[in-house]
């Protein structure tokens, strides 16, 4: 079996981190989703080589590509999900009873209304002005 090139590894290593961050994983996040330690995610990463082969298609799944976009056989394409940590909290939340379900619903529409009127705020619309 032929040695792999050590720039092979480092692009391996980039994309591998690249991805992680935009699927929304922690090095820890994703080696426990995995079974793995977080040391190995921070190895796989830092340039030394590909995680083993059985691996590659759980964690390419996650990750939300083909293990050949993984390894950088084909090219990337460009449409990604945006937040897959988000997606992952809400799966949590609809595993809730309902009560916590209905007080962390609560919380995020509290947050969303603030931020809206933050917004409406600072473009200059005052929301209480034909109050």
């Amino acid at each position: 079996m032929p040695k792999q090139n050590l720039d092979e590894l480092t692009e391996f290593g980039k994309r591998l981190s690249a991805l992680r961050k935009q699927a929304g994983y922690t090095q820890t996040e994703l080696a426990t989703e995995l079974g793995i330690s977080q040391r190995m995610i921070s190895y796989y990463e830092a340039h030394t080589e590909h995680p083993p082969a059985g691996l590659l298609p759980h964690l390419a799944n996650l990750l939300g590509v083909t293990a050949d976009e993984l390894l950088g056989i084909t090219p990337l394409k460009k449409t990604r999900q945006t937040d897959s940590r988000l997606l992952r909290r809400m799966q949590q939340i609809e595993k809730l009873d309902s009560s916590k379900k209905r007080q962390v619903l609560q919380m995020i529409d509290t947050i969303i209304e603030h931020a809206q009127l933050t917004q409406q705020t600072t473009e200059g619309g005052n929301p209480h002005a034909n109050a």
